[in-house]
C-alpha cells in the first residue's frame, strides 16, 4: 500500500485531500496542530493522525519517526497546512506577519527538508506544495499570505 503525509488535514482542503487519497488506496498520515479523529472522517483505518506543528521542527524530527510505511517509504508529500491573517497591510502587527510566514513559507521548508531525504534514500516520491490564488492577485487585506503564496508559485518545479 503507498502512503501519503498530508499537512493541515483536519478541515478544508487538507481533508477533501485526505478522502481522495484513501479512495485511491493509499495509507494517509495526516497532521494538524490539535487532536482530530481522522479515522472517523475518513471512514477508514487506513490512516494515522499526527499532532504537529510545522512551525516546531522537534515535532516534525519525532513525526519523521511515525511516519513510515508498510515498506518503510513515503511515497507523496502534500504540504497544505497553512494560516492567514486577514488585516490590512498597515495595520497587521509584526506577530501576525511573523506566524504567517513562519507557517506558510518556513512550515513547508520544516517539513519538506526531512522528507526529501527520505524519498532521495528511496529514490522516489512526490512532493506537492499547495497554495492559492492569493499568490497570484494580492490583497490588501491578506499581504503575508499574498507573498508566501506568490514565494510558492516561484519554487515550483518546471
Amino acid at each position: 500500500m503507498k502512503s501519503v503525509l498530508i499537512t493541515g488535514v483536519s478541515r478544508g482542503i487538507g481533508l477533501s485531500i485526505a478522502k481522495e487519497f484513501i479512495q485511491n488506496d493509499y495509507f494517509v498520515f495526516g497532521t494538524s496542530r490539535s487532536k482530530f479523529d481522522l479515522s472517523k472522517a475518513l471512514e477508514s483505518n487506513n490512516c494515522k493522525h499526527l499532532i504537529v506543528d510545522v512551525n516546531d521542527r522537534d515535532s516534525i524530527a519525532s513525526l519523521m519517526k511515525d511516519i513510515p510505511g508498510e515498506n518503510n517509504t513515503l511515497d507523496c508529500l502534500v504540504n497544505n497546512a497553512g494560516i492567514t491573517a486577514d488585516q490590512l497591510f498597515i495595520r497587521m502587527k509584526d506577530s501576525e506577519w511573523d506566524d504567517v510566514i513562519n507557517t506558510n513559507l518556513t512550515g513547508i521548508f520544516n517539513i519538506t527538508k526531512p522528507v526529501s531525504k527520505m524519498m532521495l534514500k528511496q529514490k522516489s516520491g512526490s512532493i506537492i506544495n499547495i497554495s492559492s490564488i492569493m499568490g497570484k492577485r494580492a490583497s490588501a487585506a491578506q499581504a503575508a499570505v499574498s507573498y508566501t503564496h506568490l514565494r510558492a508559485h516561484e519554487t515550483k518545479a518546471n
